[in-house]
């Protein structure tokens, strides 16, 4: 049985799949995003290491809160780091008729992380940018692991929601968006292709780490802008 190391839970989750979710936060991650709200969650070797029976006992004592409706999100960090144990606890989820969803930013594929990926109900994918410089620059990482991921979830016909999450100067003008629409297309079984507001509410976390958010001085995506390009996305996608 594997075993994984987890950040935190969650209760109550209303953005991190259907309904109210209960969210286990795995502990690692390869990418640095510079407005991750998380960056407590990116060292590996932190959290708390868990058997699949142990966090199991947790997602039960939250059921009564999430019921039918909702389910368990397995977020992080990249919880495809930890695909062994993201995979058994989704077949133990599943056991149980628990609804799961893994958020991912992608990850390259193996046989763990396509078990993973085939364990879930539905993935949701943080598509950060569809333009590799781009997505290096925001993430320091390679986007061809996001590329596996969303290929995988289309041959598989996977339940899937995709989402980026928009930084003023950075995904913002309406070639990005576009070209997200182009990406994602001709996704059969995508369910929802979303924008979220880029948010500094994770900067204190990054100063409690003696750190400096790269896009401190972004400001905050405004809901008027936010609504312009969404409906720019749906038309792309019409």
């Amino acid at each position: 049985m594997a075993s994984g190391c987890i950040h935190s839970y969650e209760t109550l989750g209303g953005l991190d799949g259907p309904g109210l979710r209960t969210v286990v936060f795995l502990q690692g991650c390869p990418l640095r995003c510079g407005y991750c709200h998380n960056p407590d969650t990116w060292a590996v070797g932190g959290g708390t290491e868990s058997t699949v029976v142990e966090a199991m006992a947790r997602v039960r004592r939250y059921r009564p809160y999430y019921g039918k409706e909702g389910g368990v999100t397995l977020s992080g960090g990249e919880p495809l780091w930890q695909a062994p144990f993201v995979a058994e606890l989704c077949a133990a989820c599943a056991a149980e008729g628990i609804h799961t969803v893994i958020d991912t930013a992608g990850h390259p594929l193996s046989l763990p992380v396509e078990k993973a990926l085939g364990a879930c109900d539905l993935v949701v994918l943080d598509v950060k940018h569809a333009d590799p410089g781009k997505f290096r620059q925001l993430t320091g990482g390679d986007w061809r692991g996001m590329c596996e991921v969303l290929a995988f979830t289309k041959a598989r016909r996977k339940p899937t929601w995709i989402r980026q999450v928009i930084v003023p100067g950075w995904n913002d003008c309406p070639d990005d968006i576009r070209a997200l629409a182009a990406l994602v297309a001709d996704h059969p079984s995508r369910e929802r292709v979303e924008l979220l507001p880029y948010h500094g509410l994770g900067h204190g976390k990054w100063e409690a780490l003696g750190q400096v958010s790269p896009f401190a001085d972004v400001p905050a995506m405004a809901a008027e802008d936010l609504a312009r390009l969404q409906g720019l996305l749906t038309q792309a996608l019409a």
